[in-house]
């Protein structure tokens, strides 16, 4: 390994590393009151405050309120993560403030954890809670041996597909496998629709299909990481997608639930989305959709796994906070217990549950739209089961999926093969990590 700061010692409190990984956010302060070991809990009543771009979210923080007389929990609207919410959030931190709470997308975790922003959960006992929390959803915040977040709401990848034109129109079968996928995308398009459209910069997309697959691009090994981006697994989705691509078999001009895909879906031109279960939410705005659409697992490798990750979101206790513990109880209440989930779901419309064992109790009913299927339950569930946990995010996921969405760009266009770009990101991006101080190699 190169002689740069450990892991261990950057996540404890590299501050100084911020600047390459978190591009024109402060610094955080690295006196964080949070640095040291546990605050106790108080002897009295406190109030939490929450930052989050989750709407309604004082509603669910009310339901809480409601039941206990010690602990209030006030909430912030702030802009999604990388309009405008992450600086903030940052921002406050750096100059001894912000909130308890706010709310940070999964794959961002170990960005924070690495700024200094975010407080290590194990030391609080979050360990003791693992069981409670889906294992797909628990595994996104834990990095090495510790906890640096409570998971909010998660993306297991499912097919969501226009049943009335594949099957009874088209006389197509919904695909199960990728080599099933290849066929059924050749026959759609041959009958002038598109079975899906990619956003051709869109680099959430590969990334989903290699967790899939079964790749871990990104290792905490020893004190430091390898990034490996060229394995097998990684390499056959690459080859897979450069043959679609090339065979000109899907749409390429625009992503899943913008302007034209939902002109398109409404007409029966682009028949599907392969994307995270909170999807469901948006392809129940297709115009004249409803008791058409149906839902499946998302196809597969023999060998793999059952689903990729799309999107979800933490809630991390910032380094400054005055109460962490009192901010744990609420987290571990508002993301496992019943009334908690419900809550989320029906005032804030979050994603795949992250509790171990509920997923809301209007999850469990049958769908008009989706053409009365009780998809959650059939098909979600195991989509969330069938996750790769050793899947780690990287300190720089902000940075990387931009790299990988430059390059799909160039995959599509036919300037460079996906199999070539994994092979160059993977060295541009232990080169950016290494320029922040991180300790990384390329797998050999």
């Amino acid at each position: 390994m190169s002689p740069h700061l450990s892991r261990r010692s950057a996540l404890a409190g590299g501050g100084a590393a911020l600047a390459a990984g978190l591009a024109a956010c402060a610094p955080p302060n690295t006196g964080a009151v949070n640095a040291e070991p546990t605050i106790p809990a108080a002897q009295g009543p406190v109030t939490i405050t929450y930052w989050a771009w989750l709407k309604d979210l004082q509603k669910v923080a009310d339901v809480f309120n409601a039941s206990q007389d010690r602990i209030r929990v006030e909430t912030t609207w702030i802009p999604g993560g990388n309009t405008g919410g992450y600086a903030k959030i940052l921002s406050a931190v750096a100059a001894g403030g912000g909130p308890d709470i706010a709310q940070v997308e999964l794959r961002q975790v170990p960005e924070f954890a690495l700024a200094g922003a975010i407080t290590d959960l194990t030391r609080y006992g979050f360990g003791d809670q693992e069981e409670a929390f889906d294992p797909g959803a628990i595994s996104q915040v834990k990095v090495g041996d510790s906890f640096w977040a409570v998971p909010q709401d998660t993306g297991p990848m499912a097919t969501f597909y226009n049943r009335e034109v594949l099957e009874g129109e088209l006389g197509l079968e919904v695909p199960t496998t990728w080599e099933e996928f290849r066929d059924v995308a050749g026959a759609v398009s041959e009958a002038g629709k598109n079975l899906i459209s990619l956003d051709p910069s869109d680099g959430s997309h590969p990334i989903g299909w290699v967790m899939q697959s079964g790749a871990t691009w990104f290792r905490p090994e020893g004190e430091g990481w390898v990034v490996d981006m060229t394995d097998e697994a990684s390499m056959r989705v690459a080859d897979f997608w450069d043959g679609i691509l090339a065979d000109g078999i899907i749409g390429t001009g625009y992503g899943s639930y913008t302007t034209p895909w939902y002109a398109a879906a409404g007409r029966g031109d682009v028949l599907a989305s392969i994307s995270g279960s909170w999807s469901d939410a948006l392809n129940e705005t297709v115009p004249d959709g409803s008791g058409k659409w149906a839902v499946a697992p998302m196809p597969t490798w023999e060998d793999g796994y059952a689903s990729g990750g799309h999107g979800g979101s933490s809630a991390a206790v910032l380094a400054n906070a005055q109460h962490p513990a009192e901010a744990l109880e609420f987290l571990t209440w508002m993301c496992t217990d019943p009334a908690g989930i419900d809550a989320m779901i029906e005032f804030s419309g979050i994603g795949w549950s992250p509790a171990a064992d509920y997923i809301g109790e209007i999850r469990q009913q049958p769908s008009e739209f989706f053409s009365d299927q009780n998809y959650n339950e059939e098909v979600i569930v195991p989509m969330a089961e069938g996750q790769n946990l050793e899947w780690t995010w990287a300190p720089l996921m902000q940075r990387a999926q931009a790299i990988i969405g430059d390059g799909m760009t160039n995959a599509v266009s036919g300037a460079v093969p996906l199999a070539d770009m994994f092979a160059q990101a993977q060295t541009e991006i232990v080169s950016i990590m290494q320029d922040m101080g991180l300790d990384a190699e390329e797998a050999r």
